[in-house]
Parts: C-alpha cells; sequence; structure tokens
C-alpha cells in the first residue's frame, strides 16, 4: 500500500527507484569500496564483498585506531577503544594460557554488559569460537546449549551463574569465568577482575575466512534450538552489508537533489543505544559490530526501559536507535517522548520483526528529524537480508527494502521453482552471510541450504523494484517482541505434563509485543490442573517468554487432517480470546 506521503513531498523526481539502482550498480563496480565479486566457497558461486576484512579479528585490530575515542558506555562506566584493546588483548592470552586454541569454543552467558563484547572480540581474535547462550534460558535449556556446544570456557554473571550451579556436576570439562559477581557462593569460578591482570599484547593467530567465528542459537522446529553456524567471512561481509544499507539510499537521494556530497556533510560520530540482547545477531551483529568498524560509541543498558532510554539518547547524543519494532513504539508513546531533546537521532526503526507501516510513519512524523529504517534478517545470514530506510521506507512502508548486494535471491513455489515478482512464494537466498550450516545436525543443514540457497522459511513477494514484502511465516513460531518462540518447543513442555493428552501452540495477536504464545490443551478425564500450574510446569523447562500466556481448556481431542496432524488454524478460529485462560 502507497500513502499520501509519496516522494513528491520530498520534491524528487518521478524516476527515484531508477536513481536508486543507478547509484547502487555504481557503489558496487570494480575499484569501488562495496565492489562486488563472485568466488566460490563451500563449493558454490558465491557473491561477496571484494574489500571486507577477512576476519573478526582483522576488523577488531583495525579498530585500535580510534584511540581515545569513546568506545563501550555502560551507567557510569566509560572505555575507551584504546582501554578496550587492552583488555582484550588480556583475555585473549589468558584463554590461550588455558588451552583455548583455534576452533574451540567460548561460551558467554550474560546480560549486556560491557565484558560481554570484550570478551567477544577476545574470543573470534585468537580464533576461537563464541557460543552466545540466551541469557533467558533455565537450566534446562543451558544443559542443552552446553552439551551441544562442549566449550572450554563458560564466561556468566551472577544469574546465570546461579543456573549453572543446577547443573555443575555435569560439565566437569567447563572452566568458570565469573563477571560481576561479588562473591563465589555458588560454584568456584576465576574472576573476571583476576583475568584483566594477565596482560600482554594481542596474539597473532591466523584464520580462515571460512572458519567458524560464533555459534548462536535459533529456535527449530524440532521444539529444540540449532546452534546457527556463523562464519568469519559472513559477519564482516554483513558489516559491509551495513555500511552499504547507510551509504546507497543517502547517495541516491543526493543525486535526486543535485546536491554533491562533500566533507562538510559528513554525519556525526555513530552512537548506538544498544537495547536488544547481544546473543542475537540484531544487536551483535548489526549494531555492535558496524559501530564498532566505523568508530562509534555504544550505549549498553542494564535491561530495557524506555524512561531510561529517552534520558540516554538526551545525555549521550544517541544517533541511531534500531532494536524490535515494540520498543521503537514505546519511546514515541512515552510521555516524556515529546519533553526530550531527541534530535541527535538520525535513524530509528526496528529489527528482529517486521515494523508496522503505522510505525514507519509515526518515526518520520513524530521524531525530531530522525528517518524511520529497518533491515530484515535471520541468525542464519549473520545479519540482514535487506533494509531500506527514509523516503524509500516511507513510499514503500509495508516493504522491508531490496536484498543487499552480497545476495542472490528468488521466490519460489513449493516445487522450488522461480515465481516472477508479485507472486507469493517461499523466499531462499544465497551470499556469503549464509551461515555454513546447524552445528551437529547434518540433517537440518541439508533440509535448510540446498546449493547454497538458505531456504529462509518466509512468504513473500516482491515488487517491480526488487523490494521484498513479508507476507507470512512458513515455520511454525511465534515472533514474541522479537524473541522467537517455536510451538514444538512449547508443545513439548506441554506434554511432558502427566495430565495433557493433547495441545497445540501458537501466536495470539498482541498490541504491545506483536504475538504472544497461546495453547489449546485437551487434558486427562478427571483432571483439576489449573492453567497457573501448567504454566509453573513449564517455567521449569522454558524461558519466561515462551509460556503460554492464553490457555484454552478444549472438551474434546483436537481435529486432526487425514495425516494425523493437528488442524492448527481450525482450532484458532473457534476460541475466544475472552475464555481463555
Amino acid at each position: 500500500m502507497r500513502y499520501a506521503t509519496k516522494l513528491i513531498l520530498y520534491d524528487l523526481v518521478s524516476n527515484v527507484y531508477q536513481t536508486l539502482k543507478q547509484t547502487w550498480d555504481e557503489l558496487i563496480s570494480p575499484g569501488q569500496l562495496f565492489e562486488i565479486k563472485t568466488e566460490m566457497i563451500r563449493g558454490v558461486p558465491t557473491r561477496a564483498y571484494a574489500l571486507a576484512p577477512p576476519s573478526l579479528a582483522d576488523v577488531w585490530v583495525n579498530s585500535a585506531g580510534h584511540g581515545g575515542k569513546e568506545y563501550l558506555i555502560y551507567g557510569k562506566e566509560r572505555y575507551t577503544y584504546s582501554q578496550a584493546h587492552e583488555i582484550v588483548a588480556s583475555v585473549a592470552n589468558w584463554l590461550q594460557s588455558n588451552g583455548v586454541t583455534p576452533g574451540e569454543r567460548v561460551a558467554i552467558a550474560m546480560r549486556n554488559y560491557p565484558e560481554w563484547m570484550l570478551a567477544y572480540w577476545a574470543t573470534v581474535s585468537i580464533g576461537a569460537v563464541v557460543v552466545g547462550m540466551n541469557s533467558w534460558w533455565v537450566a534446562d535449556e543451558m544443559k542443552y546449549g552446553l552439551n551441544d556446544s562442549k566449550p572450554k570456557i563458560l564466561i556468566c554473571d551472577e544469574e546465570r551463574l546461579q543456573c549453572f550451579s543446577q547443573i555443575r556436576t555435569e560439565f566437569e570439562f567447563v572452566k568458570l569465568v565469573s563477571v560481576r559477581v561479588p562473591h563465589d557462593e555458588y560454584v568456584e569460578a576465576t574472576p573476571w577482575l583476576e583475568i584483566l591482570e594477565f596482560g600482554g599484547e594481542l596474539p597473532k593467530v591466523s584464520i580462515d575466512p571460512e572458519d567458524e567465528a560464533c555459534v548462536f542459537y535459533t529456535s527449530g522446529t524440532t521444539g529444540r534450538p540449532k546452534g546457527a553456524q556463523l562464519t568469519h567471512r559472513g559477519c564482516t561481509n554483513n558489516i559491509f552489508n551495513i555500511a552499504f544499507a547507510n551509504a546507497v539510499q543517502p547517495a541516491a537521494l543526493s543525486r535526486l537533489r543535485g546536491v554533491e556530497s562533500t566533507s562538510s556533510d559528513s554525519p556525526p560520530p555513530v552512537c548506538a543505544l544498544i537495547a536488544t540482547p547481544l546473543f542475537h545477531v540484531t544487536a551483535n551483529n548489526c549494531v555492535a559490530q558496524a559501530t564498532t568498524l566505523a568508530g562509534g560509541k555504544i550505549i549498553h543498558m542494564h535491561k530495557w526501559d524506555p524512561a531510561e532510554a529517552l534520558d540516554l539518547i538526551e545525555k549521550e547524543r544517541v544517533t541511531a536507535f534500531s532494536a524490535v519494532p515494540l520498543m521503537t513504539r514505546e519511546i514515541l508513546s512515552h510521555p516524556d517522548f515529546k519533553k526530550r531533546d531527541t534530535s541527535s537521532l538520525a535513524t530509528m526503526g526496528g529489527g528482529g520483526a517486521a515494523m508496522q507501516p503505522d510505525l514507519v510513519h509515526k518515526v518520520a512524523e513524530e521524531a525530531d528529524g530522525a528517518q524511520p529504517t529497518t533491515g530484515y534478517g535471520m541468525t542464519e545470514t549473520c545479519g540482514i537480508i535487506s533494509a531500506v530506510s527514509s523516503v524509500f521506507f516511507r513510499d514503500k512502508a509495508a516493504s522491508v527494502g531490496p536484498a543487499m548486494p552480497t545476495f542472490e535471491i528468488k521466490c519460489v513455489n513449493e516445487k522450488g521453482e522461480s515465481l516472477p515478482a508479485g507472486e507469493t512464494g517461499e523466499l531462499w537466498v544465497r551470499g556469503a552471510p549464509v551461515i555454513k550450516g546447524y552445528l551437529n545436525r547434518e540433517d537440518a543443514t541439508a533440509e535448510t541450504i540446498t546449493d547454497g540457497w538458505l531456504h529462509t522459511g518466509d512468504i513473500v513477494y516482491l515488487d517491480e523494484d526488487g523490494f521484498i514484502y513479508l507476507v507470512d511465516r512458513a515455520k511454525d513460531m511465534v515472533l514474541r517482541g522479537g524473541e522467537n518462540v517455536y510451538c514444538a518447543e512449547v508443545e513439548n513442555a506441554l506434554f511432558s505434563h502427566s495430565e495433557v493428552i493433547e495441545c497445540i501452540a501458537f501466536s495470539v495477536p498482541d498490541e504491545r509485543l506483536g504475538e504472544v504464545v497461546g495453547a489449546a490443551i485437551y487434558m486427562s478425564e478427571g483432571s483439576k490442573s489449573k492453567a497457573s500450574e501448567l504454566r509453573e510446569h513449564c517455567g521449569n523447562l522454558l524461558a519466561t517468554y515462551k509460556i503460554p500466556q492464553y490457555i484454552w481448556f478444549v472438551d474434546e481431542p483436537l481435529p486432526k487432517n487425514a495425516n494425523g496432524k493437528f488442524m492448527k488454524r481450525a482450532v484458532k478460529e473457534k476460541l475466544d480470546i475472552e475464555n481463555a485462560a
């Protein structure tokens, strides 16, 4: 749908998308910063940036040139790039002294403290692999992740250390590091402050672009998370995709307005507010890594709070706010929004979930000069697949933008046949950022990636300008405020209750979070279990956000199709939210 606030408001000519394509093609042409080349990766011809750093270690080493610039901010704590480099070198040397060699894994389980990024850079800089542990996980979920990834080192904050203490005896092979833990009453661990005293220069290690950089867990339809294996090449190409997205659309607009960019037009230094967890590619790969390459400043929060976010935006002169859309919505709707100085914001938007068209226009109309922006991507692509901002986003507010230069894309039917523009099918993508595969899951890798093509599971259509429009998800999941909740995982938890005979989990629309978890349950005869008891049962197996917010008890077995599968849509259509427990 096109809105009344068309491009004409910006006094632009009618060939805006032709100009965008022309600018795009020039930026990726030979000899340019964003030159694209095709090379054989894992036996597949793959698009990649010619000048992207070979590894994340190179990204970190190059950032040393930012010296005394501020880098990480958390409360009253402020770290310059120089200070961060000293810490990262010390941690890297300590890891090596404790037997961590290239290819071995270091797990990080903590909230968004500065130590998260510092431990991350130290690990990837010595060729080891970061395992990003979901900080929402309960002990059973943490147990699964550790058994699957088998890290040599686990770096925990106090809350995660408490959780790990419940399963410590099963992981004698893991050496523990404690972050911001006043005392080690839970389990024996090496304090972070002790590691900082180790010192030394950053070790030099040979890293291949196709080596694993990290393993981030993404839920699967089997009900258990899958460890996506992100490569160094994939991560550095994603950083370049972010940089390209930030360059191409403003350059096209300047050309349309007949304005030549000059050095005096350079934007202010990047200052990004991290509002989502660093164990996701949105915060880590798209915001933190891209900001680091640009020599910008990263602001961490203890937990999400829109009032605190407004305070930080004003105080730190934040230029970029990118989080799940509900957070952008909460900032705009906060009673103090108009009272605070948000004029530093250049971009404001969302990732990790679709940004609703009304929110696109609210940002453009209510934010003080900030342009709406969004990126669509997946853990399996190390970050973004597409991006859109500014005027282009206002004109195509229901889209997620065009695919970035590293990607070939196609919209396919059930037979894998390409469909023309305007027809709906599953999006497949191929390019350097696509993951190597899933850890210990050759079956899932083969099912998801064929000849380099990643089957995204998202149902889309493409318009005449190549912009992508999300329609639905082929995979059975709930997207709750940017967190993926796969229904099979919820169903498995419910089925483990002795009185649950049949159940299905599904999404329920929610004004604030977009979607929340609902469940229809057929209990055993004579059962007296209440919804509160089932939620408590799930709470021992699942993170809080996965527990069904709405529960319906049904009086007869759930309807099934000829293959014996539950007919979820038929059930959902008969349920009234007012009757939920």
